[in-house]
């Protein structure tokens, strides 16, 4: 097993422990903890979705920083049976909700409106294009979009990239739609 762990908020210093599987990235520390510079370091109230939740490291991380809840989506059984485990391991915090599915069936079928989504999604799989179009319904007027690919993103649709940054071959984004 691998590790990855959380950088901030109630959470901070416990261990996450995901299996290797074919695309998993964990997002860095240093990448992290960038984003939540960017985002402010409480989220309290925050509706979050993480739609390739991987190593649950930007879900746990949030919950973490006080998100009202986070939905973790993820689809291969070994990388969900290690997120189970690393919410037991966190005590079962509520605010943490764990989906077992594909990414595109959730955005369909969801009617939860999300303050903030993550998507890490696999590379050169051309994820981000399939998704662009069925993230509007399931954001809030003012959401952000925290987008981690192979290469820049300058906008998803309505939301323009207001900051990001490159680390080794990951690009990373957000998202905001213009006021």
């Amino acid at each position: 097993m691998n590790t990855v762990r959380i950088v901030g908020g109630a959470f901070r210093r416990r261990q996450l422990r995901f299996p290797d599987s074919e695309g998993l990235r964990p997002t860095p520390d240093r990448v992290r903890e960038t984003l939540f510079n960017w985002l402010g370091q409480d989220l309290a109230g925050q509706l979050c979705l993480d739609l390739f939740a991987g190593s649950g490291a930007l879900g746990f991380e949030a919950a973490s920083r006080g998100a009202a809840r986070v939905v973790m989506v993820e689809k291969t059984p070994r990388v969900l049976a290690a997120l189970q485990e690393n919410h037991e391991l966190l005590h079962k915090p509520s605010a943490v909700e764990i989906v077992r599915g594909d990414a595109l069936q959730y955005l369909v079928s969801t009617k939860t409106k999300f303050d903030l989504i993550f998507l890490d999604p696999p590379y050169k799989a051309g994820w981000i294009g399939r998704l662009e179009g069925l993230l509007p319904p399931v954001l809030n007027e003012d959401a952000a979009i925290y987008v981690e690919a192979e290469h820049e993103i300058a906008s998803l649709g309505d939301w323009r990239t207001v900051r990001q940054g490159k680390a080794g071959e990951v690009h990373f984004h957000l998202l905001r739609r213009p006021a």
